[in-house]
């Protein structure tokens, strides 16, 4: 516990109800867009804590603000609560058991991370309004981060275009500032239209659109040699047209995942791989339309904001574990493997330690193996001054999108690296509305990276979040 700061007292006044609502919405995931139990647990405590509450931001039925404050800079504090398909599973074991079987589960740590970020807003709000302080908070609680896009259909319909400056952090394994290392991607759907016959009588008169999703798949997996190294594609068959294998499949759906380094290098690899598509079309005598799903932006990083925040997290210094903490974070590490440990902090750029929780703050701009993922947070340091935490909450090297983080996600050390977090987020929160110089020069980087590179959305504007869950 460190009270040290007015504001820091305040985090530890109220932050068991924020540990009660991690808790809370970890037993109730939900996955991208149906989030209506997670997003009515986080609507009641904001209410609760006397903020003003708006529901279905963006016309996203799961997307929720809360804000309070009058004038001054308007700071935003981003949250999430989506959780994952089939990861299921018993919090606090130590090997794979589900709770329902094929059920969803919190892989990604989003249960601590919008209750982390709602208790940085309460307390600069708290904070505001005992010192009479121009300024305004807000909480965005923002649902389907995990390939649903929901901050880009967000940051596309302006409800970011006031704000001064954003924070977020997500769960993890080190106590850093977030390197802006995140990949653009767009999430597309390819659907080949053919004609279906006897595939024994008359597979003369039959088009396979299954044929032509296998000619797509080929023709892009040729490609991967001729594309950067940084880039990413991923596929998966959404549609086979069918489970009869006598009958020529008339219809068949592909969905591809494109990732560039940045979005002008995921806009060229995207018509490339549309250019597949057409091929593949032609060869089978097929017909084929494609159809955006999702789209993120490449993270563009703040160096005034990075180095503002960097000096929070020395000065607030990691959680501090208990031994029990230790002892169950090295029984999750023996689950698994050795070099999971090892890649961890090689993407932290640090010597490995003989430790299975963080007990240190990784180096500002520290050399690392950069992060190959996507965040649709991107999306919004494309609109407004973005920066983001990581903080220690699992056993270092624990794989997410796993069991092994779903287990870990009530325990002790979660909660204590949720809090420590939301120390730090209030305290960058606090700084940004007393320091009108850092914020100018906060603003005054983000313009500068803008003009050099204008933003180009990368879900167009006649594609609506899909509301309800994704097909």
């Amino acid at each position: 516990m460190d009270n040290r700061s007015e504001i820091w007292r305040r985090i530890d006044e109220v932050k068991p109800r924020f540990v009660e609502l991690s808790d809370r919405v970890w037993g109730m995931p939900e996955i991208n867009y149906t989030e209506v139990r997670s997003m009515a647990e986080h609507a009641a405590e904001l209410r609760h804590q006397g903020f003003k509450v708006t529901e279905g931001v963006a016309g996203i039925p799961t997307a929720v603000m809360g804000e309070a404050g009058e004038g001054g800079p308007v700071i935003a504090v981003l949250g999430e609560y989506d959780a994952l398909p089939e990861l299921s599973q018993e919090a606090g074991a130590t090997e794979h058991k589900p709770v329902e079987k094929g059920g969803p589960g919190h892989g990604c740590g989003h249960n601590l991370l919008g209750s982390a970020s709602m208790l940085a807003a309460t307390a600069i709000k708290d904070w505001l309004a005992a010192n009479k302080l121009k300024g305004r908070v807000r909480y965005y609680g923002c649902p389907a981060e995990e390939g649903g896009s929901a901050k880009t259909f967000m940051a596309r319909a302006g409800v970011f275009k006031d704000v001064d400056a954003a924070i977020c952090w997500h769960p993890g394994w080190f106590w850093q500032v977030l390197p802006a290392d995140a990949l653009a991607m767009t999430l597309i759907d390819f659907t080949f239209t053919g004609r279906a016959a006897h595939a024994a009588a008359s597979p003369h008169l039959g088009r396979s659109a299954l044929d032509a999703v296998e000619l797509m798949n080929i023709g892009v997996n040729y490609m991967r040699e001729h594309m950067p190294s940084d880039a990413r594609i991923h596929y998966a068959t959404v549609d086979a047209g069918g489970i009869a294998p006598n009958v020529v499949q008339a219809h068949a759906r592909v969905r591809y995942s494109v990732r560039a380094r940045d979005l002008d290098g995921m806009f060229e690899l995207l018509s490339r791989v549309k250019k597949i598509a057409d091929g593949a079309a032609l060869m089978s005598e097929t017909s084929v339309k494609s159809r955006v799903l999702a789209g993120m932006s490449n993270l563009l990083p703040n160096t005034p904001m990075e180095e503002a925040l960097q000096t929070i997290l020395e000065d607030l210094g990691p959680p501090a574990f208990d031994d029990a903490d230790l002892a169950f974070a090295k029984a999750m590490q023996k689950t698994f493997p050795d070099g999971d440990i090892d890649a961890a902090f090689r993407s932290a750029g640090v010597k490995r330690k003989d430790k299975p929780l963080c007990d240190f703050t990784v180096p500002l701009n520290q050399p690392h193996e950069k992060m190959m993922g996507s965040t649709d947070v991107g999306d919004v340091s494309w609109v407004t001054p973005t920066v983001q935490a990581l903080a220690p909450n699992f056993a270092i090297g624990t794989p997410f999108h796993a069991w092994q983080m779903v287990s870990q996600g009530k325990s002790p050390a979660a909660h204590k690296g949720m809090v420590q977090v939301a120390k730090a987020m209030a305290a960058l929160g606090q700084k940004l509305i007393e320091d009108k110089a850092l914020l100018a020069s906060v603003r005054a980087d983000f313009e500068g990276r803008i003009k050099a590179s204008p933003y180009r959305c990368p879900i167009p504007q006649d594609i609506a979040p899909p509301v309800g869950g994704m097909g």
